[in-house]
């Protein structure tokens, strides 16, 4: 899964946001979907040569590298945390993650792979219920049932276009639901830029023991490649990061879907994969079930802000 699974930090919640900051938030979001996008080609390009998972370690060590301008721009104050324990078992997880998208990008035509990364947010919903205790009600419900009929559309499940690979690319999608319900808890304590720094560093000795198994080193004219997936997702997780700083998260994520156009444009050109019919419709209602639960989060969330907390509400005469 090309996205990575680390930084989603809450909008901001300043309502005096100057005019030129949405369009700013758009441009980044557009920016990271094609960085994202190109970083999931030469991950293809890569896995011709090398095993998925030592193109990981690569990604995440190189990516480590170009993550360091946080380190120097913030100083050492910028590694701290309460919670190393909790990022260690995330990080965990999202290695997980990372590992099996690379493996369903090397093994998938690339538009599905990446169609069924967008399936996250219905994992999201799920944990959302079972670990923080959040009521879901029966619109988001069938917005998530809606967008698993998505997934089945895509996968097609007993037939011949069925592939074990497209289960792998779901596992990722789940794994990085999780860490998503994560970072509803370090956001509330930790920086972003903290969390970029932690999560690309601890993602390379936890991405070194499955590389480990497959490992042989690159060829010279692999480490141009390399080197650009690491430069590639870094440079797509920041502009993430800072998108969803600057605007709510279900205003951008229209424009997040624009990596499924640019993925599947690119890998036409590049490797001859056509966007079959099955993979975008069920694409487009996973997109669309994505696009409800985001909206309906935002609305809510708007509604508890509104809503007096007890201590400041008015005294009844």
């Amino acid at each position: 899964m090309p996205r990575p699974p680390a930084v989603n930090p809450p909008a901001s919640t300043n309502t005096a946001v100057p005019a030129a900051l949405p369009l700013r938030a758009m441009l980044m979001m557009v920016a990271s979907a094609s960085l994202f996008g190109l970083m999931a080609i030469v991950i293809r390009v890569a896995s011709k040569s090398m095993h998925p998972f030592e193109i990981a370690f690569f990604r995440s060590f190189f990516g480590a590298l170009f993550a360091l301008p946080l380190l120097v721009r913030g100083g050492w104050r910028t590694l701290h945390t309460d919670r190393l324990g909790f990022y260690a078992l995330r990080c965990a997880i999202g290695t997980t993650s990372m590992l099996s998208g690379f493996w369903a990008i090397a093994h998938l035509p690339l538009a599905q792979a990446i169609a069924l990364s967008y399936s996250s947010p219905l994992f999201v919903t799920i944990g959302a219920v079972l670990f923080l205790g959040e009521s879901v009600r029966l619109r988001r419900w069938s917005a998530v049932v809606a967008g698993f009929i998505g997934v089945l559309v895509i996968v097609r499940p007993g037939t011949d276009g069925f592939t074990a690979a497209s289960l792998v690319a779901l596992f990722a999608a789940g794994m990085s639901g999780i860490v998503t319900i994560s970072i509803k808890f370090l956001s509330r304590s930790d920086p972003p830029d903290t969390i970029v720094l932690l999560t690309t560093w601890l993602w390379v000795p936890l991405s070194l023991p499955a590389a480990a198994l497959f490992w042989q080193w690159p060829d010279a004219a692999l480490w141009p490649w390399l080197v650009l997936a690491g430069a590639l997702g870094t440079g797509g997780q920041y502009c993430w990061t800072h998108a969803l700083r600057l605007a709510d998260a279900s205003t951008l994520a229209p424009f997040s879907y624009l990596q499924l156009v640019f993925v599947a444009v690119l890998a036409w050109l590049a490797f001859d994969e056509m966007l079959d019919g099955y993979t975008a419709l069920g694409a487009a209602i996973v997109i669309g079930a994505s696009l409800y639960i985001a909206r309906r989060e935002a609305m809510l969330a708007r509604q508890r802000r509104a809503r007096p907390s007890p201590d400041k509400a008015e005294p009844q005469i």
